[in-house]
């Protein structure tokens, strides 16, 4: 379950996957296969070559891309999450959800 984002956000997130962009989009999310941890990163992509080969940079399987259409996106979370946002140059995410 997503908290902490707005349908205008969510929107952004989906036009610019639908576009083959990669997109980023963090929330708080509870999963108790995963305790301890309260938010994942989005990493989405029309594009499955594209998000494959951004997967494959990042020293992550593509095997976990999720393949659900019309967004498919790979989760970040953990210590992984916070490295590629710093990476991405994505400060607001870290700050805004305490990372």
């Amino acid at each position: 379950m997503a908290f902490g984002i707005n349908r205008e956000e969510l929107t952004r997130w989906k036009t610019a996957v639908s576009r083959g962009e990669l997109a980023f989009l963090t929330h708080y999310w509870l999963d108790n296969r995963f305790p301890g941890i309260k938010t994942v990163t989005k990493v989405g992509c029309s594009d499955l070559h594209t998000l494959s080969d951004w997967c494959i940079r990042n020293g992550l399987n593509p095997a976990y891309i999720h393949r659900r259409l019309p967004y498919p996106h790979f989760d970040l979370i953990g210590s992984k999450q916070k490295e590629i946002l710093e990476q991405e140059g994505l400060h607001e995410h870290i700050e805004r959800f305490k990372l």
